[in-house]
């Protein structure tokens, strides 16, 4: 049986104040989290990209294996390619692929199949899982890989919004125009689209409530 190497772990204990307070302060930050279609064409540091990819790259998955790829994109060429792909299919969406309830569901985002943003935001990130590795030996699964890629892409999400940026999950469903367009391996398929960047001047975002405590949560002490 081949033994594995274990390392002390160790983190600061806060005092119960200090959480409350830790936890009021982060809870009111991601409070103003709101989705964005509407893009500054302002440059965004590659530093502070990949400092929230590789932010989203610690989440935990299963066995460990880490089954993601994350692609940032600022090329203005490539990114034309991208608008084109998504706008092709969200085309057929709005035009009836979607059913009436969904779209009705659409309507207060205001939204329809042209995706300007994919061209303004200054990067996009594209998110792929792999439900496999290749290796010499061949295929290996990943486990659970959905529930790690999601995990991974919500602590994706905090690092922007901690970072003053602000972005859209995006998913123009069938979305393998993307592993076309990106080259990607057979082993990996698109999961998210992220665009980001900082908010136009102008932009707006619909008048919306959140669930209420209430709604949410349920105690069991």
């Amino acid at each position: 049986m081949k033994e594995y190497q274990h390392i002390k772990y160790r983190r600061v204990r806060l005092s119960t104040e200090a959480q409350i307070a830790n936890s009021e302060q982060f809870r009111e930050m991601m409070s103003t989290r709101r989705s964005v279609r509407h893009f500054s064409r302002d440059p965004v540091s590659k530093e502070v990209v990949e400092n929230v990819i590789m932010t989203a790259a610690s989440a935990p998955s299963g066995a460990n294996k880490q089954p993601w790829t994350f692609c940032a994109i600022s090329a203005p060429e490539m990114k034309k390619k991208i608008r084109l792909g998504a706008e092709e299919e969200e085309k057929l969406n709005y035009g009836g692929r979607m059913s009436d309830s969904w779209l009705e569901d659409l309507a207060p985002f205001d939204t329809n199949w042209e995706k300007p943003f994919l061209e303004d935001a200054p990067w996009l990130i594209v998110v792929f899982k792999k439900p496999y590795e290749e290796s010499r030996e061949g295929k290996q699964k990943n486990y659970y890989v959905n529930e790690s890629v999601g995990l991974a892409v919500g602590i994706l999400l905090t690092a922007i919004h901690q970072a003053g940026l602000v972005t859209l999950t995006h998913t123009p469903s069938p979305m393998n125009f993307l592993e076309k367009i990106l080259h990607r391996p057979a082993n990996e398929r698109a999961f998210l689209l992220l665009p980001v960047g900082y908010p136009a001047a102008d932009a707006t975002v619909p008048d919306l409530q959140r669930k209420t405590r209430e709604e949410v949560l349920v105690w069991y002490e």
